[in-house]
C-alpha cells in the first residue's frame, strides 16, 4: 500500500497526505473476496481533519472564490486524485443541508457499508461497452427517470421486476434482429437524484417559494418546508432500497427466471394482447424452435448462456457525498471504484471540466457516460475525454447524445468528427428522451413517441453516413402500464395522460411503447447492417 502513500503526499497542501490516510481509515477493515470485490486496508489517521472536512456544508463550497472557479484545467490534470479531492473544486447542483453534523454521520455510515457492486463486474461491463464501440454489440440502457421510495413501497418490488422483464424482452427482440449481443443496463439501484434548472420553485399560486424537489435521495416531492428541506438520512434510505433492488435483480438474472427454454413466460401480462406482444410471441416461437433443434442434435441447451443474463445497474453521479462514501479501493487492480453502481454518468448540467463532478469521476475506474447536449463545445468535449480517459481506454467513455428530434445532424457530426480527428475511443449512445420533453394542453409534462423514435432514427442514420457505429440507446421507461408519453401503436392521446400519470419527475415510456421502439430499432439496425454489407 506504499503506492497510496505516495499518491497522498503528492497532493498540494501540507496535510493532504493525512487527509488521504483519513479517507482510507474511514473505509478500513472492509475486505471482500467474492465476485472481484473491492476492499481497503489502512490505518486510521487524522480522523479529526476528515470530520472537520465533512462538517463543512457542501453548499458552502458552491460559493468558492472567483479565482478557484477559474482554476487552470491543465493544472487539474496534474493534481493527484483522492476520493475527496472534489471537495476543493467548484460544484453545481448541490443541496443545502442545514445539519452538517448529520450529513457527516451519514457519510461515515455509508463509508463503512458493504459495496453494492464489485470491481470485476465493472471491468466486465467496460469490456462489453468497448465491443459496442466497435460495432460488435449494442447497449440497451433504461429505467426510471428517478427512483421513488413511494413507488417501491406501493409495488413491493413488482415495479422493478416488470421493468427488468421489459428490458429483457427488448434485448431479445434487438438481439434477434441485430444478430449481436445486447448489453443490458438498468437505470436502477441508485437513480434517486435529479438535477434542476433552479434551486427554488414557487407554488402554483406563486405565494410560497421552497427548495426544488431534487429526487428522493435529497428531499421529498410534497410542497412543504419539511419535505423540501434536504435530509442526509435519505441517502441511507436510498442505499437500503438500492441494496434490495440489486438483490432482486441478481436473483432474477441468475435464478432461472430468464431461462430461454421457457421464453414464452418472459412477457408482461398487459402486453400480451397487443400487437407488440403478438410479435414478441413470434420471436419466442422461433427461439424455442432453435433451442429444440440444438437439443435434438446433441448440443448443450442448459448452459448459463441460455439460463442466465448479464445485467448491470447505473445512475447519474450527482450527489457526490454519497458517491465518495461508497468509493472503494480494489487491491487486485490497485484502482478505486464507485461501488454505488456499475456505470455512472456525468450530466449535461455538471460536465464543467474544472468542476467537482468531473474531478470525482476522473479518479474512479468504472465505465463512465457523458451526456452531450447542444451546448457542448468541441474544446469542452476534448477536455472532458482527456481528463476522464487519459489512457484512451476502450469502453471507458460512452458519449450519450441528447439533442432532440430534428437536431441530430446539427450536432452529432461535429461530435463524431472531433472524436475521430483525435483518435479517441468512445462508444456512442442516444438519449432520445431529454431533448423531446413538452407540455400537454392540460399542463402535463410529456413526450411524443414520434419524436423519440425520430431522434433514434436520425442517430442511426447519421452514424451510417459518418461511417461510425451507433452503439446504444438510453431510455426513461417502466414496465408499468403508465400513461405519461403520448403516441405509440396504442395511440395514447393528451386526453389520456391523466389516467395513470405516476412519474414524480419526467415522463416515461410504458411497456408497450418501449417494446414497440425495440422492434423499430431492431428493424432499422438490421437495414443498416445489410446495406453496409453490400
Amino acid at each position: 500500500m506504499g503506492r497510496r502513500t505516495n499518491w497522498g503526499r503528492g497532493c498540494t497542501g501540507a496535510a493532504r497526505g493525512e487527509e488521504a490516510e483519513a479517507v482510507a481509515g474511514a473505509m478500513a477493515g472492509l475486505a471482500f473476496v467474492s465476485g472481484g470485490a473491492c476492499g481497503v486496508r489502512g490505518a486510521p489517521a487524522a480522523a479529526a481533519r476528515r470530520d472537520a472536512q465533512l462538517r463543512m456544508s457542501v453548499s458552502e463550497r458552491e460559493g468558492v472564490s472567483v479565482a478557484a472557479q477559474s482554476v487552470n484545467v491543465a493544472a487539474a490534470r496534474q493534481r493527484l486524485w483522492t476520493p475527496g479531492s472534489w471537495r476543493e473544486m467548484p460544484i453545481r447542483q448541490v443541496p443545502d443541508y442545514p445539519d452538517a453534523q448529520k450529513l457527516a454521520d451519514v457519510e461515515r455510515r455509508l463509508a463503512n457499508a458493504l459495496p453494492l457492486v464489485f470491481s470485476g463486474e465493472c471491468d466486465r461491463l467496460k469490456e462489453n461497452i468497448a465491443r459496442a464501440g466497435r460495432g460488435e454489440a449494442f447497449v440497451l440502457q433504461g429505467g426510471d427517470c428517478a427512483e421513488s421510495f413511494e413507488e417501491f413501497d406501493k409495488y413491493k418490488g413488482e415495479n422493478i421486476k416488470s421493468t427488468f422483464t421489459l428490458l429483457i424482452q427488448m434485448s431479445i427482440v434487438m438481439m434477434y434482429g441485430l444478430h449481436k449481443p445486447i448489453v443490458k443496463i438498468g437505470r436502477m439501484a441508485g437513480q434517486f437524484a435529479k438535477p434542476r434548472s433552479s434551486p427554488m420553485e414557487r407554488s402554483k399560486n406563486k405565494e410560497l417559494e421552497l427548495p426544488s424537489y431534487r429526487g428522493d435521495m435529497i428531499n421529498g416531492p410534497d410542497f412543504t418546508l419539511d419535505a423540501r428541506t434536504p435530509n442526509p438520512e435519505r441517502m441511507m434510505e436510498s442505499f437500503i432500497q438500492s441494496t434490495a433492488t440489486i438483490n432482486l435483480l441478481r436473483t432474477l438474472a441468475t435464478g432461472g427466471y430468464l431461462d430461454l427454454r421457457r421464453i414464452h413466460d418472459i412477457n408482461l401480462e398487459f402486453v400480451n394482447g397487443t400487437k407488440q406482444g403478438a410479435r414478441f410471441a413470434e420471436f419466442a416461437n422461433a427461439i424455442s424452435n432453435a433451442i429444440r433443434f440444438m437439443h435434438s442434435v446433441g448440443l448443450q441447451t442448459d448452459s448459463p448462456m441460455i439460463r442466465q443474463a448479464e445485467f448491470y445497474v447505473s445512475h447519474e453521479a450527482l450527489l457526490l457525498p454519497y458517491e465518495q462514501a461508497l468509493t472503494r479501493f480494489d487491491e487486485t487492480t490497485e484502482k478505486f471504484y464507485a461501488t454505488s453502481g456499475h456505470f455512472i454518468w456525468l450530466g449535461d448540467r455538471t460536465r464543467q471540466p474544472e468542476g467537482a463532478h468531473v474531478e470525482f469521476l476522473r479518479g474512479i475506474a468504472n465505465p463512465i457516460g457523458i451526456k452531450c447536449g447542444p451546448t457542448l463545445s468541441r474544446d469542452d468535449l476534448l477536455e472532458l475525454i482527456e481528463l476522464l480517459n487519459p489512457t484512451n481506454e476502450p469502453g471507458r467513455i460512452t458519449l450519450i447524445t441528447r439533442v432532440g428530434a430534428g437536431k441530430v445532424r446539427d450536432h452529432l457530426p461535429r461530435f463524431v468528427n472531433t472524436v475521430r480527428e483525435e483518435g479517441l475511443n468512445v462508444t456512442w449512445s442516444c438519449d432520445a428522451m431529454h431533448g423531446n420533453t413538452e407540455n400537454s394542453p392540460a399542463g402535463f409534462k410529456t413526450r411524443d413517441f414520434r419524436n423519440i423514435y425520430s431522434e433514434v432514427k436520425e442517430f442511426i442514420e447519421a452514424h451510417r453516413e459518418l461511417g461510425s457505429y451507433p452503439g446504444g440507446i438510453h431510455l426513461e421507461m417502466t414496465g408499468q402500464n403508465v400513461t405519461e408519453c403520448v403516441g405509440g401503436m396504442l395511440e395514447l392521446g393528451h386526453e389520456g395522460l391523466a389516467e395513470r400519470y405516476e412519474t414524480g419527475c419526467d415522463p416515461r415510456l410504458n411497456a408497450s411503447q418501449a417494446l414497440e421502439l425495440a422492434f423499430l430499432v431492431s428493424e432499422m439496425m438490421d437495414t443498416v447492417e445489410r446495406e453496409q454489407s453490400l
